[in-house]
């Protein structure tokens, strides 16, 4: 990569560039000609949340105090804090 500074302006570049590879072989032989493909990975912890939210297993009215004190800035207190640094090092060992 070569970066020149704010004020080189280059051109739009091709889509197939370096970037992609083609695989010839392997588990995705047969759609190697039709181009790269995407993929969506979801974490253990998103299906969690999404299974709960779909199950109403989440509670709104308290995600809604929490949003709020967050963006007042009165969530973190000096407790709080104290009580999850005492949670991680019991965690820790």
């Amino acid at each position: 990569m070569q970066i020149d500074g704010p004020s080189q302006v280059h051109g739009p570049h091709a889509l197939q560039g370096p970037h992609f590879t083609n695989r010839a072989h392997g588990s995705q032989a047969g759609s190697a000609a039709s181009g790269p493909t995407d993929q969506l990975d979801i974490s253990p912890a998103a299906e969690a949340a999404a299974q709960a939210s779909e199950a109403g297993q989440v509670r709104s009215d308290l995600v809604a105090r929490v949003r709020s004190e967050i963006a007042s800035g009165t969530y973190e207190t000096p407790d709080k804090l104290d009580a999850a640094l005492d949670r991680l090092l019991d965690h820790l060992g």
